[in-house]
C-alpha cells in the first residue's frame, strides 16, 4: 500500500524532474543568421553577385558589408545592392565605412541601401589616451546625428586595443560613457574582446542594449587569430543566451583567417550554428 509520505515523495520527485524539461523542450535554435562581407573578401572582389549567391544559398540571412577598393558595395551601387539583396532573400543590415570628408556620401548611400546601421570600424584619430577617446566620443556623436537625419543608426566596432587603460581608465569604457546612448550604440566584436581578457557579459551587464550588433568571431586559444566557430575560446551558446540583455538585434560571422577556401570555412561556420542548442 502506497502511504501518504510515499505519495508526496513521488510526486515531489516528479515535480523536481519537470523542472528540468523545459531547458531541453525549449532550447533554442540560431536564427537569422549574418555575415560581415570582409571574412570573403577577395570573392567578393572578384565575383560579388556570385559570391552573394552562394552565402544565400548556405543560408546565411542578414549581410553586413565593408568598405573595399570598389566602393561601399563591391562595384554594385546602392540601388542595386538593395535589389540583390531582396532577390536573394537576404537583409542588407549595415556596413562598415571610417568617418572621413565623405562621410555624408556614406551615410546617403546606406540610407538608398536601405540597411538600418552604419558602423564606424576604427577610431577617426589616434592616441591611446583618455583625451583622444574623448575626441573620438564627440566625432562620434556628431557622425550620429547625421545618421539619424537619415533614418539610420551608427555604431562602432572595437579592435582589442581600446581595452587598454589610460590613468586607471579603461578606454572603451570612455567611449561608452562619453557617447549618447540614443545616438551611438556598440557592435561588440566579441573575438577581440575575448583576446583583451574582458568579459563580454561584464558589459553587457553594466551596458545593457547598449550593443544591438555583434560580431560572433571565434579565435584560436593563444593566439590573436580567428578560426571556424566552435573550435577556439568562443562560448557561443553563452553569448546567445545573453543576446536579450545585450540589446542585440543582429550578429554578422566574421572569420578573417583561413586553413582553406574562405567560403569552405563560412560553410563550416553556419553548419555549426545551425546545429547549435542554446
Amino acid at each position: 500500500m502506497t502511504t501518504r509520505r510515499d505519495f508526496l515523495t513521488s510526486v515531489g520527485a516528479l515535480a523536481t524532474g519537470m523542472l528540468a524539461l523545459p531547458t531541453l523542450a525549449h532550447a533554442a535554435r540560431v536564427q537569422d543568421i549574418g555575415l560581415q562581407l570582409y571574412s570573403v573578401r577577395d570573392d567578393m572582389m572578384r565575383d560579388a553577385k556570385g559570391t552573394l549567391t552562394s552565402l544565400a544559398k548556405m543560408g546565411y540571412k542578414e549581410i553586413e558589408s565593408a568598405n573595399s577598393a570598389k566602393g561601399y558595395y563591391y562595384g554594385l551601387s546602392p540601388k542595386e545592392m538593395k535589389k540583390l539583396m531582396g532577390d536573394l532573400g537576404m537583409n542588407l543590415r549595415s556596413g562598415h565605412v571610417g568617418i572621413d570628408n565623405n562621410w555624408q556620401k556614406a551615410v546617403d548611400a546606406a540610407a538608398e541601401a536601405g540597411q538600418p546601421y552604419l558602423v564606424c570600424p576604427s577610431l577617426p584619430t589616434q592616441g591611446q589616451t583618455v583625451s583622444n577617446y574623448e575626441r573620438c566620443a564627440d566625432t562620434f556623436n556628431k557622425a550620429a546625428e547625421a545618421c539619424r537625419k537619415a533614418g539610420i543608426q551608427f555604431a562602432y566596432h572595437n579592435h582589442n586595443s581600446e581595452f587598454e587603460k589610460d590613468n586607471g581608465r579603461v578606454l572603451y569604457d570612455v567611449l561608452l560613457d562619453k557617447t549618447d546612448p540614443r545616438l551611438v550604440s556598440m557592435e561588440m566584436d566579441l573575438g577581440w574582446v575575448v583576446v583583451a581578457g574582458q568579459d563580454p557579459f561584464d558589459y553587457f551587464k553594466r551596458y545593457p542594449n547598449r550593443f544591438p550588433l555583434w560580431h560572433l568571431k571565434d579565435m584560436k586559444k593563444g593566439e590573436a587569430h580567428s578560426t571556424v566557430l566552435g573550435t577556439g575560446r568562443l562560448d557561443v551558446a553563452k553569448l546567445l543566451r545573453s543576446a536579450k540583455q545585450s540589446g542585440m538585434k543582429y550578429f554578422f560571422v566574421e572569420q578573417e583567417e583561413y586553413e582553406g577556401a574562405p567560403l569552405a570555412s563560412m560553410q563550416r561556420n553556419i553548419a555549426y550554428l545551425k546545429g547549435l542548442n542554446y
